[in-house]
Formats: structure tokens, sequence, C-alpha cells
């Protein structure tokens, strides 16, 4: 049986409802999941009067059982949490934060009873999150605390390269004060249970170097050599297949190619150039460390061209492929 994908529908103001129209209603997600939508109604069929967007028929359920998940049907647990006399496309509102939070959190309470097979999520706005009351930055916070899990990973994947982040959301000079021996074990001992959790379980992980061909040695930059080094020395000696520090400028291309199962990136935007240079739209966060699997989308809202019909799906289209994908393995370990 094709899995059963959770998707929250994101900011009603942004794209999430178009992009998920389109996924919805995309053959080739058709022929591999069962899609559940968690949103509103009315913005749904809202935005089906865009340019482009599918008009799709829409089955409102309670229970995902009683979906149809057939071509031309968009199955929605509606939470009608929108006043729609009140709602404007393309604007940040908190009534928009805290309907985006309901329709995650309805999505992770459906995936931690075992409902669903993962979570598919869309954008959300930062700023309608404070304004409607939510204490949360963003997914993967909100994601942490309604599953009680503790710092989860953020992974990326893009065609055959999968990128680990050190530190994500931090200044650059926090990022290099971060890069530490205790850190660096630590997050390649819970990297390797999350690799094995998708299904992961052959290769060895690169860590990216922090300077410019990682220091020269403590030529420019000493982090390589007081926390990397013995960081890599130790984890081998437990028996894990690592290797580094590899210089940034090669050792993305290098997993890419095959050489290595995963990076661990020592910084945000080191990882972040490296994979959307790649492929912008097919680059899908995955959020690891969790008792359920969440990819995402790598995109905000775009408020700009919220409404045009213009938005591109093939990053939600994506992230649905890469639930599909892991959720067999994930739900056996």
């Amino acid at each position: 049986m094709r899995p059963l994908i959770a998707i929250p529908m994101g900011d009603p103001a942004g794209i999430g409802p178009e992009i998920v129209l389109k996924t919805v209603a995309d053959d080739e997600t058709q022929r591999i999941a069962r899609c559940i939508v968690v949103g509103s109604r009315k913005v749904l069929e809202h935005a089906m009067g865009y340019p482009g967007i599918p008009t799709l028929t829409v089955n409102t359920v309670t229970d995902p059982a009683a979906g149809r998940y057939e071509p031309g049907v968009l199955d929605l647990i509606d939470l009608d949490n929108v006043d729609m006399d009140k709602f404007e496309v393309g604007k940040v509102s908190g009534m928009c934060g805290r309907a985006a939070y309901d329709y995650i959190a309805k999505s992770i309470e459906l995936a931690n009873a075992r409902i669903v097979d993962a979570v598919s999520t869309t954008p959300i706005n930062k700023e309608s999150l404070r304004e409607g009351g939510i204490n949360f930055i963003g997914h993967t916070e909100i994601f942490s605390a309604l599953t009680h899990s503790n710092d989860p990973l953020t992974l990326f994947e893009v065609n055959d390269l999968r990128v680990f982040f050190l530190s994500r959301h931090v200044s650059l000079r926090k990022a290099c004060d971060m890069v530490t021996k205790e850190r660096i074990i630590d997050y390649v001992e819970r990297c390797t249970q999350a690799l094995h959790k998708l299904g992961v379980t052959e290769g060895t992980m690169a860590i990216a170097g922090l300077n410019p061909h990682s220091g020269e040695h403590g030529l420019f930059g000493d982090e390589e050599v007081n926390e990397v080094f013995p960081a890599v020395e130790e984890l081998q000696r437990r028996g894990y297949k690592v290797a580094g520090p590899i210089g940034a400028d090669s050792v993305f291309s290098q997993a890419l190619h095959g050489k290595y199962n995963s990076v661990l990136s020592l910084y945000h935007d080191q990882g972040h150039i490296a994979t959307k240079t790649l492929d912008f739209e097919r680059t899908i966060s995955i959020t690891a460390g969790m008792p359920i699997l969440r990819t995402s989308v790598d995109h905000g809202t775009a408020f700009d061209i919220a409404g045009t019909g213009i938005a591109s799906a093939v990053s939600m289209k994506e992230a649905v492929r890469l639930a599909v994908k892991y959720a067999p393995a994930f739900l056996q370990n």
C-alpha cells in the first residue's frame, strides 16, 4: 500500500495552499503516495481560483482512514480556522500564523499516533507565528516540542548528496565557537543513528573543514588541529566510519559522487550553499532524531508571489517523494 503522508497546508497567506493543490493533483504523487492534507477548506477552495491552480474535489474527513486517495480528489482534515472576511493573501497575519501552527500540530498528532507514516511540511512565516502568539521560531522547534525530542538533527538531501549541520541559526562567530571535539562526537554518533533509522547503513561520513584547506595544519586557523582531528580519531576508535576534516571546497562534490554517504557541515551556510547551488528546488530538509519522519520544502512563504499561481511545486513534490522513500525503513527501525 502507498505510504500515507500528512501535509499541513502551511501559512494560508503564502504559497502553501497553491503548492499543496499542485502536488496532490500531480500524477506521480498520486502514484506513489496517499496524501492527507491538514488545512482550511475555505482557503484551499479560494486558492483554486488562482491562475493555473488545479480544481480538485474536496473530500473532508475527520479520520484519514476515510480518505479516497484517488486522482482529482483532495482528502482534507478541515480545521476551519481562517476568517475569510479578514484573510489577505501575501500579508503577515497573526490569524494565519496561528492557523499554520494548528495544521502542524494536528499532523504531528497523527504521526505520533502512527495514523500517518510521515509528515511533509509546507512554508510558514516566523513573523506571523509571533503575531499569532506562537512562541516557536520555526518548524524544527515545533516538532521538537510536540514529539518530546531534544535537539533534532537537520539533514538536507538533494540528488545523492546528504548534508547534516553542526549548527543552524546562529552567527558565524558563534558557529565557530561551537566547533568542539565533544559536539562533533555527539553529532556524528546521532547522525549515524539517524542514517541507520532511514536505512542507510553503508558508507563513511565526512566532516567538512572549517577553515580554508582545513587550516593547513594550523597555518590559518587551529580548530581542525585542536577540535576536529581529535574528534575524528576518537570516533574511529569507537568504531564509527568517519573521515575528516576534508576541505569544504571538495568534500561536497566527493559525497555527491559516492565517496561518502553524508557530510557533516560545520555551519549553516557551508552546507546550504553546496546543496542549493546543486539544485535549489530539490534540496529537501529532513528532521532526524525524532520518533516520527518529517520532510520539508526548504523555501519560504513567498508572500510576494502568493496568489499569482506561479509558485513552483517541485520542492513540495520532492518532499513527498523523500517521505515515501524513507518511511518504510524508518517505521521498521
